[in-house]
């Protein structure tokens, strides 16, 4: 049996609050295109979730993007507070996940080198 802390408890529903809300389409600023939420991680006061998200895209998707979850936030935040039940409303930091670019990019390598060698 796993034990997780409060804070990543909350983390993981603050996730899926913001996935509902990219789900059902409430986001509805035309700048933020097709993200996924990689992970939330809550400061233990529970008092700000630092959100992060992955997309396909060039950089100045990235950054139009990065715009619109910011001019959403005060939104996101009402929402998720009302989602989650939480007695004090997190403050919400956008981060753009580089884990899931480098991740790919280790990947390729690793099927070169494999690809090379003859694996």
């Amino acid at each position: 049996m796993t034990t997780h802390s409060r804070p990543e408890r909350v983390g993981q529903e603050i996730q899926a609050a913001i996935g509902d809300l990219l789900t059902r389409g409430m986001l509805r600023d035309p700048r933020i295109g097709y993200i996924t939420i990689t992970g939330v991680k809550v400061s233990p006061d529970l008092r700000v979730a630092r959100v992060f998200y992955s997309m396909m895209g060039n950089e100045q998707e990235r950054a139009d993007t990065q715009k619109g979850l910011e001019a959403a936030k005060g939104f996101v935040r009402r929402e998720v507070t009302s989602a989650v039940n939480l007695r004090v409303s997190p403050e919400i930091f956008f981060s753009f996940d580089e884990s899931v670019g480098e991740g790919d990019k280790i990947d390729r390598l690793l099927r070169e080198v494999r690809n090379k060698e003859g694996w």
